[in-house]
C-alpha cells in the first residue's frame, strides 16, 4: 500500500548509516522506467526506503540492511558482530584474544583445557608480529594508550595520537629516538591540535622519558609532519589554573580580561602562555583582595617566581 509523507524533511541519515554504506549504496537515482507512479517525478533510493523527491511519496521501504547486526538476541546480551576497527591497536583490533579460565558461555575450564589454551596463547604471541617494525608499533601504541588514559583524554584524541605515531613510523622518524619519547610527543601533539591546554609537564609526568627528549621528539613531529597546531593563548589557561588555585569566579573573570587585553596589545606574544596566565591570576587576586603568593601560581603553571614577577611588571606597564 502506498502512503504519502511530507516533502520536507526527508529522513536524515544516521551517523552509523554513513559509515556502513558507500556512496553508491547510500543514495541512488532510479532509471526513467522506475518513475514515481503518481507524479512521474525523480525517485531516489537510500539504505532504508525509496522516495520521490518531487512529491515525497514513499514507494518502497524496509530494504535489506547490509550493515553489521548490533542488536541482541538472547539474555546474555550477545552481538552478532565483533568490535569496530580502532587505530589504537597495531592490527586495527582484528587480532584474536584467547581466554584463560572460562569459555564463551562463562563455564569454568578444566585443567587440561587451560594448559592447552596456555600453549595456544604462547604460540599466538610468538606469531603475532610479522616484523620488528610491527612489534615497535604495538609497543608505541600501547604507550600512547597508557598516557592518554593517565591524562583522561577522550577516545578521539587518543585515536589521533595513535594515528600520529603511525605517521611518525611511516616517515622513519623513530630512527635514533626512543619509542616512549615519540609516543609522548604524539599525545602532546594531538592535544595541541585539538586545542587542549595540556602542559608538556603533564605529558612528561605520565610518560617514562625525560622532558628534553619529549620536547625534541615533538619538535621533530611538528617540523616533519606539519602538524596543524595553533598558537596557545594565555586566556585558554585561565580556567584550568584558576581551578587548581581554587580562586573565586570574579577573580577568574578579571584574570581572563587581563589576558585578553594583553593578547590584543601583543604583550603576550613570544612568552610561555601558562606563565603569563598565572601572572594574570596573581595580579587579579591582588586587585580583588585575594593574596595569592608568587610561589603558588608559579607552581601550578610550572614556571619560576621570577617569571611571574616579570609578567606582572608587563601588566602594570600596560595599565589594563
Amino acid at each position: 500500500m502506498l502512503r504519502r509523507v511530507p516533502r520536507t524533511p526527508v529522513r536524515h541519515m544516521a551517523t552509523r548509516d554513513i559509515y556502513e554504506t558507500s556512496f553508491d549504496e547510500d543514495v541512488q537515482t532510479e532509471s526513467n522506467a522506475n518513475q514515481c507512479p503518481e507524479c512521474s517525478g525523480r525517485v531516489t533510493t537510500n539504505s532504508v526506503e525509496t522516495i520521490c523527491e518531487d512529491c515525497g511519496l514513499v514507494i518502497d521501504e524496509q530494504r535489506i540492511d547490509r550493515g553489521p547486526e548490533w542488536r541482541t538476541h538472547d539474555q546474555d546480551q550477545r552481538k552478532r558482530t565483533g568490535a569496530p576497527l580502532t587505530a589504537a591497536r597495531h592490527d586495527r583490533g582484528l587480532s584474536t584474544e584467547i581466554g584463560r579460565r572460562k569459555d564463551a558461555n562463562g563455564n569454568e575450564l578444566s585443567g587440561q583445557k587451560r594448559q592447552r589454551l596456555s600453549r595456544m596463547r604462547r604460540e599466538q604471541n610468538r606469531g603475532r608480529f610479522q616484523s620488528k617494525a610491527e612489534r615497535n608499533l604495538a609497543h608505541g601504541l600501547g604507550e600512547v594508550r597508557r598516557i592518554a588514559s593517565a591524562l583522561e583524554l577522550t577516545d578521539s584524541v587518543r585515536d589521533q595520537a595513535c594515528q600520529l605515531f603511525r605517521s611518525a613510523q611511516n616517515e622513519d622518524l623513530l630512527r635514533g629516538r626512543s619509542i616512549e619519547a615519540i609516543a609522548a610527543a604524539s599525545v602532546h601533539g594531538a592535544c595541541r591540535c585539538n586545542g587542549h591546554t595540556r602542559l608538556l609537564d603533564d605529558v612528561v609526568d605520565a610518560a617514562r622519558v625525560e622532558q628534553s627528549r619529549v620536547a625534541n621528539a615533538y619538535k621533530t613531529l611538528n617540523t616533519e609532519l606539519g602538524l596543524p597546531t595553533q598558537p596557545v593563548r594565555p586566556s585558554e589557561y585561565i580556567p584550568r589554573l584558576a581551578s587548581e588555585l581554587d580562586v573565586p569566579t570574579y577573580i577568574r573573570q578579571r584574570a581572563r580580561r587581563l589576558a585578553e587585553q594583553s593578547e590584543s596589545s601583543g604583550a603576550a606574544s613570544g612568552v610561555k602562555p601558562s606563565g603569563f596566565a598565572a601572572a594574570c591570576l596573581y595580579k587579579a587576586g591582588r586587585e580583588e583582595g585575594r593574596w595569592l603568593t608568587q610561589a603558588e601560581v608559579a607552581e601550578v603553571a610550572s614556571v619560576t617566581a621570577t617569571t611571574i614577577r616579570s609578567h606582572r611588571d608587563t601588566l602594570n606597564e600596560l595599565a589594563v
